[in-house]
């Protein structure tokens, strides 16, 4: 039975997370700690012995980290999705957990923005790939997508860095007011001053709503961006003009998987069930089932825009990724994305929150198989029929991946237990007028 919020209980609820954490949540930390250095063991290896040592070669020379890096730039959107543009429509259920979305965009992106470097091999050279005068002269082509690339996700990180902690200011207030001694004082740098004048509010509210605006059209032009890597191309397969919409849908429907396979968790182990309720875990489902919509309707438009060009080289390229040697991998993406979050269409499958975790899980799954079908589907099965070769990521790559999808679930366990994980303003502006004001 879900209880009548007030103000206090809000902030007891939310406080009550902070409090010294048990023994298991240090055994996660330490465990998450151990896969995260394991990722760096098998990047070092990678440097000390050389890129060979992944699974890229002619022609399938984008593998895993290329996979990542569009996968976690996907997860990354529907923090913004849902910190700004459902706040632009004051969609209330978005409030219980607009913080943890926006959380996972920030995180997701960091860890997206490791892979370029992992790619690179010889990260030293990393200096060359900049702006800036160099003893040889060299200048970056800023009329390739790469480098669209760096401009788009490095813009994204700001705005929603700055978009993440501007929101946090009152809560971290709160926390500071509610401190003592060493905490206090940590808090009281962080939360900027804040002393809650009608001015501050003022300019807060103000400024929330500038990032919130400044962050929607990054949503559509960030993985617009990435897509382009490989519309700009003429590989068949990738050479078209539906994968900009095709990967933002895309990036919306697996960012908002993760959000629930997050949520449920949270809600479990910080009773977080008053806060984030069945309802708001229901809309999120709701939205799942829309965006997986779309990205069935970007799958069948793909294949039917091979079929009407009558270009032989693509259709046997769209022919060969669902009846080749990647076929497998194929139908996974198309069941896990498409046809599982159709289940969610019965109201006793979207109100069950296992069930739900579950299909969050499987889209998750699903949407890493899309990228892997579309990097690796092409580039294996090009133009020349003796070209064509098959792919398969090596120890260092599975390595690497493991330890970026700990990375990231680390820095999110360590901020969940630290900061406030709900945010304690936002839930607030849901209760009516008359509700109590304690605190």
């Amino acid at each position: 039975m879900e209880q009548t919020l007030t103000y206090q209980s809000i902030d007891d609820t939310v406080l009550d997370t902070l409090v010294s954490p048990r023994r298991s949540y240090w055994v996660t930390v330490v465990i998450l700690f151990c896969g995260v250095l394991m990722g760096a063991a098998c990047w070092m290896v990678q440097i000390l012995v050389g890129i060979g040592v992944g699974g890229q070669n002619n022609p399938v020379h984008w593998g895993t980290y290329l996979i990542n890096f569009v996968f976690w730039v996907g997860i990354a959107h529907s923090g913004t999705l849902i910190s700004a543009i459902l706040h632009l429509f004051r969609a209330g259920w978005r409030n219980p957990i607009a913080r943890a979305a926006e959380t996972m965009t920030v995180f997701a992106v960091c860890t997206a923005g490791l892979y370029p470097f992992i790619h690179l091999g010889r990260v030293w050279m990393v200096y060359y790939m900049l702006p800036v005068p160099n003893q040889r002269t060299l200048w970056p082509n800023f009329q390739s997508p790469l480098m669209f690339d760096v401009v788009a996700i490095s813009t994204y990180l700001t705005v929603s860095s700055l978009f993440w902690y501007t929101g946090m200011l009152p809560d971290l207030a709160i926390i500071r007011d509610n401190a003592t001694g060493v905490r206090r004082k940590i808090f009281s740098v962080l939360s900027l001053g804040w002393t809650g004048e009608f001015e501050i509010w003022r300019h807060y509210t103000r400024g929330y709503l500038f990032f919130a605006a400044l962050a929607t059209p990054l949503v559509i032009s960030v993985h617009s961006v990435v897509s382009w890597d490989f519309a700009l191309s003429v590989v068949p397969g990738w050479h078209t003009t539906i994968f900009a919409p095709y990967f933002v849908a895309g990036a919306i429907h697996s960012g908002l998987a993760m959000v629930v396979t997050l949520m449920i968790p949270l809600r479990v182990i910080f009773r977080y069930e008053n806060i984030i309720t069945d309802r708001v875990l229901e809309s999120v489902a709701k939205t799942i089932i829309f965006t997986g919509l779309i990205v069935g309707f970007a799958y069948g438009t793909e294949i039917f825009i091979a079929w009407y060009s009558h270009n032989p080289i693509e259709m046997e390229s769209f022919r060969w990724r669902a009846f080749g040697d990647y076929s497998l991998e194929y139908w996974i993406m198309v069941s896990c994305n498409v046809l599982i979050p159709l289940l969610l269409f019965f109201k006793k499958i979207r109100t069950n929150i296992r069930v739900l975790f579950i299909i969050s899980l499987l889209v998750n799954v699903g949407m890493w198989y899309e990228r892997f079908v579309i990097i690796i589907g092409s580039v294996a099965h090009d133009f020349l029929p003796h070209a064509w070769g098959l792919y398969s990521p090596s120890w260092v790559e599975f390595g690497i991946m493991i330890g970026s999808f700990c990375l990231f679930f680390f820095l999110f366990v360590l901020f969940v237990k630290h900061m406030p994980s709900v945010s304690m303003t936002e839930m607030k502006e849901t209760l009516h007028e008359g509700d109590s004001h304690a605190g």
